[in-house]
């Protein structure tokens, strides 16, 4: 892959540069400016420390050790074992392309000028980047308040201990650094405790999963649309939102309204149609609005020191910003939100089999076959309601005291970002339920879906044959499922029909990416 180079220089990333950052096409650079501020930083800490001022977590102890301090001659040696005592992290790991991210962040946020630590620790932030050696970052190992046991995993790696991932290849750091060319770093005071106590792996994490969320609800809202057309929903209350709805309510009645023009939609049997039908952008539009709010936030972080300490000025300044409390708790409401997109779902699939609309048969069984048809299926749509929405209770007001009582404040935003991970991979399959159904419905009415359906028509009749025999439909879901989740589906949905605000923001499909590129 030839790569290009992105200018960082503390200022916000978007979803575009960390997409591009994280799939590895360009290679982060900082700016002058931004090195400069570093230096700036550097300086005012180095002539604290001169001036026997204690600096916590680079000449004291950390935690419940703040009150340990160490000679000259012990500082090297305390902060390279705080970077290798941070490298607790257990279970699966992260793909690189949030560990890349992670890095970014990082460097990203030295630049600010407030974090104190040496220029020497961001050349070797960047140069992991540079030779694509990724390190190792196991999932669990954070409690939401400095990514201590993610970003230790990072730390280490510097030091030339733990495991990297280099050409593909997962190995011991000492041999990918052989590799590639790369030595060991010495931790300069400070720089143990700013290589490993910000939140930067969460961030990252959290960023790509919201990103990922948007794509796999704007495929549902598609999905939702289909079921509709299938049922015979009235478009009316679509259209009425757009003139009284919020602005998110509206942007959603406006795409149903155009994803359902350009072919003849079929009418329906009941002048006021169910909820679930007519309140699909009351419930979509909340969703959207959640995501908007939890991604401007984390775009917002990629700039923010969240470092303890801090330089402000000509001062070393004790801080709070390492809770990252706010991305946390706005990443909630969106989890909650998902529980609601999952039951307007789910209520579409019970409606699709029950025979109540447009006199489809009951579990969609075709007039003279001998079949139990998508009964036991639809049981499957309630599963994943209830798996979603089992995930939305809040867990930030959690209480935890470790540190000897020195730290008792957390978020548990990486708890909260595997929650949405979770509810995501069983919203791809509800949309593959909603698909397979709508698709059996349009089938027996004789429906010739266009546009967005036609396009979701596509991918079913692709997988699944119509069903006029019992048979097992496990692979055909999940072969449904993947390629609704897929990529080319994603650029293909966007290209069909752009969601102005959503795909550019998120940098979604061909157009958002396009777009975001051009903005």
């Amino acid at each position: 892959m030839v790569r290009s180079v992105l200018e960082l220089s503390g200022q916000e990333l978007s979803f575009a540069d960390l997409h591009r950052i994280g799939n590895g096409s360009v290679t982060p650079t900082p700016s002058a400016a931004g090195l400069e501020r570093v230096r700036q930083a550097r300086a005012v800490l180095e002539r604290a420390i001169a001036a026997g001022v204690p600096v916590y977590g680079a000449t004291t102890g950390v935690g419940a050790m703040k009150d340990v301090e160490w000679s000259v001659a012990e500082l090297d040696r305390f902060n390279l074992g705080l970077v290798r005592a941070h490298h607790f992290g257990t279970g699966e790991a992260f793909p690189c392309s949030v560990v890349r991210n992670a890095l970014a962040i990082r460097i990203n946020t030295t630049l600010t000028g407030h974090v104190g630590c040496s220029p020497e620790l961001v050349e070797a932030f960047l140069a992991l980047l540079s030779a694509d050696v990724i390190p190792v970052v196991r999932r669990t190992g954070s409690i939401g308040c400095a990514d201590i046991g993610l970003m230790g995993q990072i730390g280490a790696v510097l030091t030339g201990v733990g495991e990297a991932v280099h050409k593909g290849r997962r190995m011991s750091a000492a041999d990918a650094f052989a590799a590639a060319g790369l030595s060991a770093v010495r931790m300069a005071p400070r720089d143990g405790l700013a290589s490993l106590g910000v939140n930067a792996v969460s961030f990252a994490a959290a960023a790509e999963a919201t990103r990922a969320a948007a794509s796999t609800v704007r495929t549902l809202l598609a999905t939702g649309m289909m079921a509709a057309a299938a049922l015979g929903a009235s478009r009316d209350p679509w259209l009425a939102v757009t003139y009284v709805g919020t602005t998110r309510e509206a942007m959603i009645g406006e795409w149903l309204c155009q994803a359902s023009e350009g072919w003849d939609w079929p009418e329906g049997t009941h002048v006021q149609d169910p909820l679930s039908l007519r309140m699909i952008p009351q419930v979509f539009g909340s969703v959207f609005e959640s995501l908007l709010s939890s991604g401007e936030r984390l775009i917002a972080a990629t700039a923010r020191c969240d470092d303890n300490p801090i330089i402000a000025g000509d001062r070393v300044l004790t801080s709070g910003g390492s809770l990252p409390l706010d991305v946390t708790v706005l990443l909630e409401a969106s989890i909650l939100c998902m529980a609601h997109a999952a039951r307007n779902a789910f209520n579409r699939c019970v409606i699709l089999g029950n025979g109540q609309r447009r006199n489809l048969p009951v579990n969609l069984v075709p007039q003279g076959a001998i079949a139990t048809g998508f009964g036991p299926i639809i049981k499957l749509a309630g599963e994943i309601f209830s798996r979603v929405l089992s995930m939305s209770n809040p867990v930030s007001a959690q209480s935890l005291v470790v540190a000897g009582g020195m730290e008792d404040e957390a978020a548990f935003l990486p708890l909260v970002i595997e929650r949405l991970d979770r509810q995501m991979r069983a919203l791809k399959r509800m949309s593959a339920l909603e698909a397979l159904l709508s698709a059996q419905a349009m089938d027996i009415m004789g429906d010739k879906p266009k546009g967005v359906a036609g396009l979701i028509y596509g991918v079913v009749r692709r997988h699944a044959a119509f069903y006029d025999v019992d048979r097992p439909l496990s692979a055909e879901v999940e072969a449904i499922e993947e390629e609704l989740a897929s990529e080319a589906f994603d650029a293909e949905l966007v290209s069909l029909l752009p969601m102005a605000g959503i795909d550019r923001f998120f940098a979604l499909g061909i157009h958002g990416l396009a777009a975001a590129k051009a903005a």
